[in-house]
């Protein structure tokens, strides 16, 4: 049956507050670099007015995939919750104009609609502290089946396995697709998530997904291991595919007794880490839904591209049309 959509993305939808900050505003309130921490209301007024000049801008992870998705000619839609409010309608227009669909139904009551307050240090690492409102919401009801048979691929973002309602959506969203004879994909998102759901990320991978993405730290971590290489070979048997992502080390895809190493993109000023996983799996995503099935090197290649141009300026939606950087790249 044909589909659709390239890529269907469920994920929290979060409205991004990006500023530069050095390393004594972490440090004055108790972030770690480089990682996600999740705050309350409270927490998230007095962050916003301690930090510097501001871009707003739509994101979340899975959204930000599904918008690089868009930018290289896929065909994408995305289920998240918003709220009826100012910055639900700007998350609403924005993520439509770039030509993804959007079909969840905004609350009308309850939190408002979520924001990440990201502070980029000048080493490019970002931190981010993430108030999930209305995001928290999200709940098998949301997902719509129709759009899932109809994508090629199902992509979950790990970020949003923290509630029980969210863990039933993205297993509602698994069966469905697998029903429909689809794939589903899941981000690990971040270690410290990781860590709180080490046994349910487990079990979700080895019986609902079929392509994994991680870095190296969020690949440790699930397995509970001190190296990349004892890692590789825990995933080796838990899905069909894993793309691994190590920095400027490249990525590594693993299929069965298949083990591609593909090298980082060259030459390449690194402004702005914020969004380069998400940047790979939508290049990745794309290659493998445009048949690209049989060729894991090309498609990683291609979520290398998408870094690149992603971690080249401040922010983690592209300047430049990917689909323009990768023909300037691939011919």
């Amino acid at each position: 049956m044909s589909a659709r959509y390239d890529v269907v993305g469920i994920g929290n939808a979060i409205v991004d507050v990006l500023a530069q900050a050095d390393d004594a505003f972490l440090t004055r309130h108790n972030m770690t670099k480089g990682t996600m921490a999740l705050i309350d209301t409270d927490t998230a007024d007095t962050l916003y007015e301690d930090m510097a000049s501001a871009i707003e801008c739509s994101g979340g992870s899975a959204a930000n995939t599904i918008a690089c998705l868009a930018s290289l000619g896929g065909k994408g839609a995305f289920i998240g919750k918003v709220k009826n409010d100012q910055l639900g309608k700007v998350f609403n227009h924005d993520i439509k104009a770039i030509g993804v669909d959007f079909p969840t139904e905004a609350a009308t009551e309850g939190p408002p609609t979520a924001r990440c307050l990201i502070n980029v240090t000048p080493d490019a690492e970002r931190t981010m502290s993430t108030f999930l409102g209305a995001c928290v919401e999200l709940s098998a009801e949301d997902v719509d089946t129709n759009v899932v048979r109809n994508a090629k691929v199902t992509y979950l973002e790990g970020y949003l396995w923290d509630r029980e309602e969210a863990k039933a959506a993205f297993v509602k969203a698994a069966q469905q697709a697998h029903d429909a004879g689809r794939e589903v994909s899941l981000s690990l998102s971040d270690p410290f998530c990781v860590d709180r759901h080490r046994e349910s990320f487990l079990e979700l991978v080895e019986n609902h997904i079929d392509i994994l993405f991680a870095n190296e730290d969020e690949i440790k971590a699930l397995y509970q291991v001190d190296t990349f290489d004892a890692a590789l070979q825990h995933v080796r048997g838990h899905c069909n595919i894993a793309a691994l992502t190590r920095s400027s080390h490249g990525s590594v895809v693993v299929s069965g007794d298949e083990v591609h190493v593909v090298d980082a993109e060259p030459n390449v000023t690194v402004i702005d880490t914020t969004g380069a996983g998400d940047a790979y799996a939508a290049g990745f995503l794309f290659g493998y839904t445009d048949g690209g099935q049989d060729d894991l090197v090309h498609c990683a290649r291609l979520g290398g591209i998408a870094a690149a141009e992603i971690i080249s300026h401040f922010g983690a939606r592209p300047e430049t049309p990917l689909d323009e950087v990768v023909k300037s790249k691939l011919g």
